[in-house]
């Protein structure tokens, strides 16, 4: 199994950025895939799920309307589309697989948005 993220980089406060996360080893189209976050100093924090069934999306506050998930299943892929950045989205980004209790993370991908 490998969950690989990428796209991370250094943004100016209001700029964009679209972070990938290219998944191989199960069954992609199964699982509910998740972008979680961990500042400097904070613990790790859900940031948005796209799922599986239904295909529904969520977003935690302090995203929502900015951020935007979408999944390409024949691609094995999960993006997010990050907008209007703020210094406070400065974090380590991790791409997250979930199918019931079996869990598969990335290595993460870092984000700083500063001037």
């Amino acid at each position: 199994v490998q969950v690989v993220e990428s796209g991370g980089g250094l943004v100016q406060p209001g700029g964009s950025l679209r972070l990938s996360c290219i998944a191989s080893g199960f069954t992609f189209s199964d699982y509910d895939m998740s972008w979680y976050r961990q500042g400097p100093g904070k613990e790790r924090e859900w940031v948005a799920t796209f799922t599986s069934i239904g295909r529904t999306t969520g977003y935690a506050d302090s995203v929502k309307g900015r951020f935007s998930i979408s999944r390409d299943n024949a691609k094995n892929t999960v993006y997010l589309q990050m907008n209007a950045l703020k210094p406070e989205d400065t974090a380590g980004y991790y791409c997250n697989a979930r199918r019931g209790f079996v869990d598969y993370w990335g290595q993460g991908t870092q984000v700083t948005v500063s001037s």
